[in-house]
């Protein structure tokens, strides 16, 4: 394969990609054709699932800024070896909606170990210049509008929850006027220990809610709220939450889970996941260096 894809190991990734496919080979045998009329003759896919899926992760690994320059570049000269099925970008395109479910699945084995330590953040995605929003139809009806430190922007809102060791261990996508602590009891389901987050997540109900379940959510405080003990290993993580921040920063500068290109609304979300994916398998993540270094107040005190 041709070395300009460096950072994500490919073969590996097909690896695991194909034996999850194998897993769901006979729901999804009749899933590998394309649609047809009724009485009309449909056509098998040259291409298996999992070499569309695989590709589809790539990509986003592979640094180049478009899929079809990257497939018209590097795929179909340099990987004829590797996928001795190749089609023609065209027709990948029209492929790659039906990996969409088997992404999804996959998406979620790739989540990380629960370590009782998680950082909660939403980033903005964009789907066009927010003076073109009035005429954009492709995400009619799923988008909306909402304003950060940036400015205003036409979009969705992914909402992440990663641990100490930078790895995913829930996300969801909403409109963007959603507000940040609504879906926090949904992304929380299965985890237990220290939640952190910005001051958009301050809520009494919800810091309860969570509490029950053994989960606790700290934040900053508002500059108008009374002063609360804090112990000095929560007021130490809750300057490590940018490590979040760098995440988000990777998935849409590296991974390029955002862009304005879209034209269909499976294509999206297939960006979205395999972008999600390829970010799993980078070897180097944000992380925090949370190791016991045989420091006597160090277990005092987080206990």
């Amino acid at each position: 394969m041709n070395p300009i894809v460096s950072r994500l190991d490919v073969t590996h990734i097909f690896c695991e990609v194909d034996d999850f496919c194998q897993q769901f080979e006979q729901v999804w045998q009749r899933q590998a054709q394309l649609p047809s009329m009724l009485g009309e003759r449909r056509s098998q896919s040259r291409m298996r699932l999992s070499e569309v899926m695989t590709i589809a992760i790539a990509f986003h690994g592979s640094g180049f800024r478009t899929f079809k320059e990257f497939y018209t570049l590097c795929v179909l000269p340099h990987w004829r070896s590797a996928f001795p099925n190749l089609v023609s970008y065209s027709r990948i395109v029209e492929l790659m909606p039906w990996c969409l479910m088997l992404l999804c699945c996959f998406l979620q084995t790739r989540r990380g170990a629960i370590t009782g330590i998680a950082f909660i953040d939403s980033t903005p995605i964009e789907v066009c210049h927010p003076a073109r929003a009035h005429h954009h139809k492709v995400f009619a009806g799923l988008v909306g509008w909402s304003k950060n430190s940036v400015g205003w922007y036409f979009g969705f809102k992914l909402h992440l929850i990663v641990n100490d060791q930078g790895e995913l261990l829930a996300f969801k996508l909403t409109p963007a006027n959603t507000d940040d602590r609504k879906p926090v009891l949904d992304l929380t389901q299965d985890l237990i220990g220290k939640l952190f987050g910005d001051r958009g997540y301050i809520s009494q109900k919800l810091f309860e809610q969570l509490y029950e379940r053994g989960l606790e959510l700290i934040t900053k405080s508002k500059k108008k709220m009374k002063n609360r003990l804090v112990k000095l290993i929560d007021k130490i993580l809750l300057r490590k939450r940018a490590l979040i921040e760098s995440i988000n920063d990777q998935l849409k500068n590296l991974c390029q889970v955002e862009h304005s290109r879209h034209r269909s609304v499976f294509n999206f979300l297939v960006n979205l996941a395999a972008g999600l994916i390829a970010y799993t398998y980078q070897e180097k993540k944000p992380s925090l260096d949370l190791e016991f270094k045989g420091l006597p107040a160090l277990p005092a005190a987080i206990f």
